[in-house]
């Protein structure tokens, strides 16, 4: 199969609110008040961590049948470790995750053989997860200043 691409753009609003625009979809991103946001949405490091867990869940749902896993119900729990003073730049540390970890809550009639070979196969086959736990090249294809200066 070919390479699929997939784009979004995001667009800062008033703050740090963002309007991030997929397909015809919008969602909006935000910070807490505590971070100087005005906490209309989730901010984007708990996005990371909902899109991981949502990555997840859809690849348990499109294999689980391959598995012979009846899903009566999947949810991921989601959380990960951020020393904010590396955001804030008060220290060396890293911005981002330092750790993320995830457990799978499910309620299945299938056997635990059965359901532990979609666990494998979930964890090498989940695209957001493999992201995360792989670099990615991240490249800065171009800088577009707008001025309205005389």
């Amino acid at each position: 199969m070919a390479v699929q691409q997939f784009s979004a753009s995001a667009h800062l609003q008033d703050g740090v609110q963002v309007k991030v625009q997929a397909r015809n979809f919008t969602l909006t991103i935000d910070e807490p008040k505590e971070l100087g946001g005005t906490d209309l949405g989730m901010n984007p490091v708990e996005a990371l961590l909902g899109s991981l867990g949502a990555c997840q869940a859809i690849v348990a749902r499109v294999y689980a049948q391959k598995f012979n896993v009846e899903l009566n119900d999947f949810r991921v729990e989601v959380e990960g470790d951020i020393d904010l003073d590396g955001f804030f730049g008060l220290s060396d540390v890293r911005p981002g995750y330092s750790e993320i970890r995830y457990r799978f809550v499910i309620d299945s009639p299938s056997s635990r053989e059965d359901i532990d070979g979609l666990i494998a196969h979930l964890q090498a086959h989940c695209p957001v997860g493999d992201s995360l736990a792989a670099p990615v090249k991240l490249v800065l294809s171009d800088v577009v200043v707008n001025s309205q200066a005389a």
